[in-house]
């Protein structure tokens, strides 16, 4: 049980939240990268404040969908703040990816990532970025 849930006749929120929404885990961290194994692609999820601090999470989230060697699509809907080193890891699965071959595809960044992208010029490398 996750700690600071609540625990109702046995049945802990955690266990009610997994049943509602058909969840095997629940990601309680506030910030992270991780990556979702849908079948035909790889979901690359960043949120909360992507920083230097998550540099394991995006090695490991890098190297699994490098190896599933199917279309990547990233996701930072819910990114809240991006440093240098998140706009390097965009820039490295970006890059790497497309030099495997593999279609990688930013979508629907918020203001908080696209203005950091344009604002270090870095924007082109790591288009297209494009909806859902």
């Amino acid at each position: 049980m996750v700690p600071g849930s609540a625990r109702c006749g046995g049945t802990s929120s955690d266990d009610i939240v997994r049943k509602w929404f058909g969840m095997d885990s629940i990601d309680t961290r506030v910030s992270g990268i991780g990556l979702l194994e849908e079948p035909g692609r790889s979901v690359l999820q960043m949120w909360g404040e992507v920083d230097s601090a998550l540099r394991p999470d995006a090695s490991g989230a890098l190297a699994r969908a490098l190896d599933r060697n199917l279309p990547v699509v990233i996701d930072t809907s819910r990114v809240e703040f991006i440093d240098s080193t998140g706009i390097a890891f965009l820039v490295q699965v970006c890059t790497i990816g497309r030099d495997e071959g593999l279609d990688v595809t930013l979508v629907d960044p918020p203001a908080v990532v696209s203005d950091v992208l344009a604002m270090l010029g870095v924007d082109e490398l790591v288009g297209p970025q494009r909806g859902r």
